[in-house]
């Protein structure tokens, strides 16, 4: 899915993202940065992100992450 950060709390890792296709707000995972290049995010930034099985933003991640052959591993 993608959609747009609508909050970030850098503190405590709390946020929610808009998503492109129905608008609806997704709270950040608490893991949801754990495999991405991303540290913080910022209010407006476009990401990519999965949900989890109770319905949380997880995995977010920018679409060029692929393109620079970045796993997750370091």
């Amino acid at each position: 899915m993608q959609g747009v950060v609508r909050a970030f709390d850098p503190l405590s890792g709390e946020g929610v993202i808009l998503s492109d296709r129905d608008r609806t707000d997704f709270t950040l995972a608490a893991d949801a940065l754990e495999q991405s290049i991303f540290r913080m995010l910022r209010q407006g930034q476009r990401v990519n992100f999965d949900l989890d099985d109770a319905g949380r933003a997880t995995r977010v991640r920018i679409g060029a992450e692929i393109d620079m052959g970045y796993s997750g591993d370091i």
